[in-house]
């Protein structure tokens, strides 16, 4: 069939690349993160560039060059810049790779891999647990249903929406997804959570094996829609799927099973059909919090909330950096900075809501909310409010009590509903909501 292994096509997709590149340098300057990222101002783009190609080749490179590939938030900037078709953010995360695997053995960098998808795993199943049901649990594709189809589905969907696994810890912005396409008439099937794993978490690990055959079984599963079409909801899935995994499985024979599309970018190509069930005015002065790694997203989200009659959107003039929130993680100095700045801003502007696009954004930002005088909700909130759709948000009424144990009291039922460890439980709400905090609140936690 004239196949190839997925390492090798990713190989043969990395030399193509980096034949292209010319080293011009433009992809470094336009990045907006390198002076946070500590590299030195007067550092040559030219030589930092041809750093970066050193480092995917030999897995070693220029201080300023492995600098600026681990300190990488995802902008997309770079690629913008870009004259010769090349993806600097797919050759920094092969660079990263390349470190990863010079540091240290395939054994230990599997080992990683597999602790982190864990942990990834217990966070997402205990914190979906309590806030939600068994049935929508099951409306999240997260249990086996031993039901029929609904007739409504008709068998093959419009299209498959993938969730990716973190949104499923503020699950009301998948509920809102979901209640809008019903409104819509779109059909779908929904997948996604650990057991569709995109492979990011083994490709950040260096064990690119395993992140192959995890995507491979996750896109030959999503390829089952009328229209080719998988509407996603995580930038971070997306970018795994459309720059690393479904261009290498094209590399490497395959045919491609699936358009991906984000979900603001579908739900503004289906803004006339939207526009008239947007039927109550919803009086807010709204700033949206931005993001431009995934390209038209931003844009999307702006025309959405403009489309929302009584809806006064305010720019706040802060910097647009990074995928998500998450993604800034490498550069926690960097991340409070704007967050505070940003909410600083808000409060300046007289704002109603700051509203979130995607789930990181949300989780980290919202207990906010309890000390500052704004709302903080995500933008699908503001949709469904006008569309007389509603989910709660309660992972954000939970966080705001930074109180494990009380957390806890409250979820009582659904803890013995699920059968989950108390014990672990409690771990995880107090490593993964309360410390998921990277600028702290004002007055820090009202309890321990």
């Amino acid at each position: 069939m004239g196949e190839m292994p997925f390492e090798v096509a990713l190989a043969a997709r990395v030399d193509d690349m980096l034949n292209a590149c010319t080293k011009c340098g433009a992809c470094f300057t336009a990045c907006p993160i390198t002076e946070a990222a500590g590299i030195d101002k007067d550092a040559d783009p030219q030589a930092v560039v041809a750093g970066v190609l050193d480092i995917v080749r030999l897995g070693d490179g220029p201080e300023a060059s492995r600098q600026w590939a681990a300190s990488c938030i995802m902008s997309g900037e770079c690629i913008k810049a870009c004259d010769y078709g090349v993806n600097p953010r797919f050759l920094l995360s092969v660079a990263r790779m390349a470190m990863a695997a010079a540091k240290t053995e395939l054994p230990s960098r599997r080992r990683t891999g597999v602790e982190n998808f864990r942990k990834l795993n217990q966070d997402v199943t205990i914190l979906s647990r309590l806030q939600l049901s068994d049935e929508t649990l099951e409306r999240l594709g997260q249990r086996p249903s031993a039901r029929s189809p609904e007739p409504a589905r008709e068998g093959v969907p419009d299209v498959v929406f993938y969730t990716g696994c973190n949104v499923l810890k503020t699950p009301h912005i998948a509920l809102l997804c979901l209640d809008i396409m019903d409104a819509l008439g779109v059909t779908y099937h929904v997948m996604g959570g650990p057991t569709h794993c995109c492979g990011v978490m083994q490709l950040r690990a260096g064990d690119t094996e395993t992140s192959g055959r995890f995507a491979g079984n996750t896109m030959s599963k999503l390829a089952q829609s009328k229209t080719g079409e998988v509407v996603s909801w995580c930038p971070s899935c997306f970018v795994q799927f459309t720059e690393i995994m479904l261009p290498t499985f094209e590399r490497a024979g395959h045919e491609k099973p699936f358009d991906m599309t984000p979900f603001m970018r579908f739900l503004r190509r289906h803004l006339d059909e939207l526009k008239p069930l947007l039927r109550r005015r919803v009086d807010l002065r709204v700033a949206l919090h931005k993001h431009p790694g995934v390209a038209g997203v931003v844009e999307a989200a702006t025309d959405i909330l403009c489309a929302v009659p009584g809806v006064e959107l305010v720019d706040l003039h802060q910097p647009m950096v990074g995928l998500q929130s998450n993604n800034l993680q490498m550069l926690p100095a960097y991340k409070r900075e704007l967050q505070l700045k940003e909410l600083t801003a808000a409060r300046d502007a007289g704002i109603d809501a700051l509203a979130t696009v995607y789930h990181s954004d949300q989780r980290e930002l919202c207990a906010h909310e309890r000390d500052w005088p704004f709302r903080i909700v995500n933008i699908l909130e503001i949709v469904g409010e006008s569309m007389g759709l509603k989910q709660e948000d309660h992972y954000k009424h939970l966080k705001i009590t930074q109180d494990a144990d009380a957390i806890l009291a409250e979820c009582g039922d659904l803890i013995a509903r699920h059968g989950l460890d108390h014990d672990t439980a409690r771990n995880v709400v107090i490593r993964g909501m309360i410390g998921d905090q990277p600028l702290p609140l004002v007055g820090g936690a009202r309890a321990s």
